[in-house]
């Protein structure tokens, strides 16, 4: 018998069909006839070309022979075959090829000899000779669903290790060396199909059910025996096989929902070169079955290139999963945890966590295009590897770029699997703008994945984010039709038109949000009606609105009625001839009350908050100074009077809760020093009115009491005038004008430019300049500086306890002057102030008091030192930071300096009479 004969048979004909046809046999295995005789040894007409027999010597030469003698060679080898299987019934060993006058040549065993053989070793053996053979039954179960579709469900064959020792292949070192070659060029294909073979088999720590260990790819060990030429080109072409079963495995298990749309391409691009590899191995079959010139050295030359592709989809494949901590742990996917929004959002739908979940991190999206990319850059000398891993790039970037057009030219998002550039926050929604109008929806609802970011989009990822935002606020409005489908778009990354269709994208996204924002919904507009409103611009109806509700907002703010103090807005608003009546915002405008001190909330905001932060008044309560704090339940209505502007969306993203907030303080601090002029009026009227400061009196100590105080209270009103110029005039008028003419495409006219003029602007450079022209007026109001607010809040106090004593002043003076104590004139004036039976004057105001002119002289001091210190401190104050941080405060400085006291003379003289 022949060593082909008991290598090739008909069992192996049999194998060879099932690995083609997409079956998994369990063992290959030549002795299947010899073991099961029933199992018959006959070539079927399905199996005749691939078991056709060939004939090759050592050299891959044909042997040429007439049919006779191959059938009289056939004869006598089934006279040895008898012989030798019935002396050697448990070697089996192959026996030596018939010796001729030529080469050898590869026989064959027909299926007659191997019965005869069989027969005859029946009929010598006896039972207690006999040994029995061990049952051999192994089967094939079904896997269970994944989410990949396509992932095989045949559990994997019985391991060769498992064989039993009675049914092992002969010893390869029992083969002459043409029969060793065509053994392992048998063994070779099966397992370049991811099979074991006779004398190919995988290691023994491989174990096909591990995940990993399938992953990683199995080695292959080749059984003792073969020839050492043999060995090493075997070995080099098993590599092969190693990479494709890992690739196989990589591909079904990358194929699985979570890992998202760009690993599920690039997989099924994987998958086609897979299934060419698959149809090279049949040709490479084939040929083995017909080609007798075929050898071991000729299907290395043929699989090279393959081997080189294979080898490259495997090193991408294992650089990816190592990302996916599928093969080693990744200790820096335990450190990363930036996706806190995603898990929040999970549990705010009422999603569950899987254990682990937390720290799973995934290779997908943006990242796999990052690893193609670098992959390719890094391969960009190898011909074969660029054209391969360009055509991978290509297919993976498919999808990733269908959510791409539909992000630029629609403003929406299509990633169910979270691996697209732009994070959608679904919980902020639109809906919730009408009532809380902040920019939350705007800078938290879509953001960047700075880590998720392909290369290719690197440089525009700012474009692309601005540019689905701005069709996003469009599309809510009603703004673009989301049916229509947007023809000629790039469909990969490697399209030449692809920066200039997220540049285009962005253009027209930007130019139809601003065109939204100037002229549907009337920005500049809107901008000139809370100018009116907060910064008391052409504020005649406001006027009119402090005289009617004076009586209401000299309450504590407790005690204030906040619905007649609307009614009277209301009023005011509708008067004809006044500014506000033409306004169509009017409807917007509330009235609210503050419940905090307008100075203890900024120290609050400058020492420890931010204008942009959330905490708590109680936590910063300590940072504040505590001459700073009062009693908040105290204030009157004046000092928490403020606006309440309702903004409708899209506008909302503009003027957010946050630059209304700032609005309201600016407000506020000019509402008090609004307020504090009023009371130094007040004062003034008194002061030229009264008749007890109109009377001259014969004491020169009280007249010169009475040119100091005139003088004192012309400095304070100086003082607040000046302010409030400085914070009007020359503060928010020159910021403003700059910002409307950012607005309307610099253009003076007050009109909105558009075309070309807008092109180069932005939304979000827009809401950059809107937030900016406010801090800018909070700098230079001073109101940004913790130093400068305290020391103005102390100037502003002691003017309003001033103000306030002017009538207490009055009274006094009654008593302190001799001529006038107890004059008809004088009770007549008293009896003014005291007209009430239930409170009657004091009888030390109707008689002569001589301790009453110390007494106001000694107050009179306190409260022009009290004044002269703080404005002194004020004006070095105002140079240092004028120096050092605000230029504009230099002109505040200038003009403050007229109030101190050196140049108070003659100036107080002049308002004083």
């Amino acid at each position: 018998m022949s060593s082909s004969d008991a290598v090739r048979g008909p069992a192996h004909s049999a194998r060879r069909t099932a690995a083609t046809s997409g079956t998994r046999p369990r063992v290959p295995s030549s002795r299947v006839d010899e073991l099961y005789p029933d199992s018959g040894g006959e070539v079927r007409p399905s199996d005749s070309a691939s078991n056709a027999p060939h004939r090759r010597n050592a050299s891959g030469s044909h042997k040429a022979g007439s049919s006779q003698r191959i059938s009289r060679d056939r004869r006598l080898e089934r006279t040895n075959i008898i012989i030798n299987d019935s002396v050697q019934i448990r070697t089996r060993g192959p026996t030596k090829p018939p010796a001729g006058d030529g080469p050898s040549e590869r026989p064959t065993i027909p299926k007659d000899n191997v019965e005869a053989t069989r027969r005859e070793t029946d009929h010598i053996s006896t039972n207690a000779e006999r040994k029995e053979l061990p049952l051999w039954a192994p089967s094939a179960t079904i896997i269970a669903h994944t989410t990949a579709p396509l992932a095989g469900r045949i559990s994997f064959p019985t391991l060769s290790s498992l064989l039993p020792e009675a049914m092992e292949p002969p010893p390869l070192k029992q083969l002459s060396p043409d029969a060793q070659e065509s053994a392992i060029l048998d063994d070779l294909l099966f397992a370049f199909m991811g099979y074991e073979g006779q004398y190919v088999r995988f290691s023994d720590s491989y174990d096909p059910t591990a995940e990993k260990e399938r992953l990683a790819g199995p080695g292959f060990k080749i059984l003792l025996g073969l020839d050492p030429s043999l060995q090493d080109l075997s070995t080099t072409m098993l590599k092969m096989a190693t990479h494709y079963i890992a690739v196989e495995a990589f591909v079904e298990v990358q194929s699985r929902e979570e890992f998202g749309m760009v690993n599920h391409a690039l997989c099924a691009s994987i998958r086609k070169l897979l299934k060419e590899y698959l149809v090279l191995i049949a040709q490479m079959e084939h040929q083995l079955a017909t080609n007798n010139s075929f050898t071991l050295h000729v299907l290395h030359l043929h699989i090279l290139p393959t081997s080189h592709m294979l080898s490259q989809l495997y090193t991408l494949a294992q650089e990816m999963l190592r990302k996916n901590s599928l093969l080693e742990e990744d200790l820096d996917s335990f450190d990363d945890f930036d996706d806190v929004d995603n898990i929040l959002e999970q549990l705010r739908e009422g999603g569950e966590l899987a254990p682990g979940g937390m720290s799973k991190k995934f290779c997908k999206g943006g990242n796999v295009l990052r690893l193609l990319t670098e992959r390719l850059s890094f391969m960009s000398g190898d011909p074969a590897a660029r054209d391969l891993l360009q055509g991978l790039l290509r297919d993976s970037s498919k999808p990733y770029m269908a959510m791409l057009n539909e992000w630029l030219h629609h403003g929406g998002i299509k990633d169910p699997h979270s691996e697209f550039l732009i994070k959608e926050q679904k919980s902020i929604r639109r809906d919730r703008l009408e009532e809380d109008y902040t920019d939350e929806y705007w800078e938290k609802r879509y953001t960047i994945r700075e880590n998720d970011v392909p290369p290719q989009l690197e440089g525009v990822k700012d474009k692309v984010l601005l540019a689905g935002k701005y069709l996003n606020v469009v599309r809510e409005c009603g703004g673009v039709d989301i049916s229509t489908e947007v023809r000629d778009v790039p469909k990969s990354f490697d399209d030449p038109q692809f920066l200039h269709n997220v540049n285009a994208a962005y253009a027209h996204a930007n130019s139809s949000l601003l065109n939204l924002l100037l002229t549907t919904h009337a920005l500049p507009a809107r901008l000139r009606s809370m100018k009116h409103y907060f910064f008391l611009d052409r504020s005649d109806f406001f006027s009119y609105f402090l005289y009617l509700s004076n009586s209401e907002l000299k309450k504590q703010v407790k005690e204030v009625n906040v619905g007649k103090l609307q009614s009277l807005l209301d009023l005011v608003l509708r008067q004809p001839g006044s500014v506000a009546a033409q306004d169509p915002f009017k409807e917007d405008v509330k009235i609210h009350m503050n419940d905090q001190y307008l100075t203890k909330f900024l120290m609050g905001v400058v020492s420890v908050r931010g204008f942009d932060q959330e905490g708590n008044d109680e936590s910063h309560r300590m940072h504040v100074a505590p001459s700073i704090i009062e009693d908040d339940n105290k204030m009157t209505g004046f000092e928490a009077l403020e606006f309440k502007y309702s903004v409708p969306f899209p506008l909302s993203l503009v003027i957010s809760s946050k630059t209304v907030v700032r609005y309201q303080i600016l407000f506020r601090y000019l509402l008090s020093m609004r307020h504090l002029e009023g009371l130094l009026v007040s004062s003034w009227e008194d002061h030229n009115k009264v008749m007890t400061w109109t009377h001259k009196s014969s004491n020169h100590k009280l007249e010169m009491w009475k040119r100091r105080a005139w003088t004192l209270r012309a400095r304070m009103l100086n003082f607040v005038q000046q302010f409030t110029y400085y914070c009007t005039s020359e503060v928010i008028e020159p910021n403003w004008q700059s910002l409307m003419a950012k607005v309307n495409g610099n253009r003076n006219d007050g009109s909105a430019g558009t075309g070309e003029q807008q092109v180069n602007r932005t939304v979000d450079e827009l809401m950059e300049d809107h937030v900016d022209f406010l801090d800018t007026c909070l700098k230079e109001c001073m109101l940004m500086n913790s130093k400068l607010l305290r020391i103005h809040a102390k100037l502003m106090s002691c003017c309003t306890f001033f103000a306030a004593n002017t009538s207490s002043f009055s009274r006094t003076l009654c008593s302190a002057d001799a001529t006038l104590a107890g004059s008809a004139g004088a009770l007549a004036y008293l009896a003014t102030r005291y007209p009430s039976s239930r409170y009657p004057i004091p009888d030390h105001l109707k008689a002569f008091d001589p301790d009453g002119l110390d007494k106001m002289t000694e107050l009179l001091d306190k409260y022009e030192e009290n004044f002269n210190r703080h404005l002194g401190l004020l004006l070095d104050a105002l140079d240092y930071y004028a120096a050092t941080e605000t230029v504009a405060l230099s002109r505040l400085c200038a003009q403050l300096s007229m109030a101190s006291d050196k140049g108070s003379g003659e100036e107080g003289r002049q308002h004083g009479f």
